[in-house]
C-alpha cells in the first residue's frame, strides 16, 4: 500500500494496491528513406486497483462514479476545474492531465465487510494542446524532483540459505 494518496481528480484514494501505466507511440517513416520514428504518443492508460475503507467509502465510491460519467457537464458540475480538462491523476509515478475514466469496478467481499475494493481504468482524452503539454512539464517536474530528492535506492538484503551437498 502508499503512504502518500493517489488523486484521482478531487477523491484521494489512500489503500492503492497497484498503479500500472502504458503508452502507445505513433510511428512514421521518414520520407524517402528505410527509417522510421515515434512521432508522437497516441495513447495513454492507467490502471488503478485500491481498497476504500473506513466510514467515508461508500462516499469515495459515489464521487469515484460522478467522475466517470460521461458528460462534459455533468462532470463539470462535480469539479469547475474539469469543464476545461479532463481529470487529473497524480501519483508517484506520473501526473497526467486530461483522463477520463473508462471502467470502474467495485467488489465487496465477506471476507472484507468494512472495505470496497476498486478497478479503476482511466485513458488520456486530450482537450488541449495547451493542456496536453502542460501535463507533460508536470510529468517531467515529477521526474526531476524524484531523482533529486530520492537519493540513490538502498540495496535490499538477501537472505542466505544454507546448501545442502548433493
Amino acid at each position: 500500500m502508499t503512504a502518500q494518496p493517489v488523486l484521482i481528480g478531487p477523491v484521494p484514494l489512500l489503500y492503492v494496491q497497484s498503479i500500472s501505466m502504458t503508452e502507445g507511440y505513433q510511428i512514421q517513416r521518414v520520407a524517402d528513406s528505410s527509417f522510421s520514428q515515434a512521432i508522437a504518443p497516441t495513447r495513454k492508460a492507467i490502471a488503478i486497483e485500491a481498497m476504500l475503507l473506513g466510514p467515508d467509502r461508500l462516499l469515495l465510491k459515489k464521487e469515484l462514479e460522478a467522475l466517470a460519467l460521461t458528460s462534459r457537464l455533468l462532470v463539470a458540475a462535480t469539479a469547475k476545474a474539469l469543464a476545461v480538462t479532463g481529470i487529473p491523476v497524480v501519483c508517484g509515478l506520473t501526473i497526467s492531465l486530461d483522463m477520463q475514466i473508462t471502467d470502474l469496478r467495485f467488489t465487496q467481499s465477506a471476507q472484507k465487510r468494512d472495505a470496497i475494493d476498486v478497478s479503476i481504468s482511466l485513458s488520456h482524452v486530450p482537450r488541449s494542446s495547451a493542456t496536453a503539454v502542460l501535463g507533460e512539464l508536470a510529468d517531467l517536474a515529477l521526474a526531476g524532483g524524484s531523482a533529486l530528492f530520492a537519493g540513490p535506492a538502498e540495496p535490499a538484503s538477501v537472505p542466505s540459505v544454507p546448501s545442502i551437498p548433493l
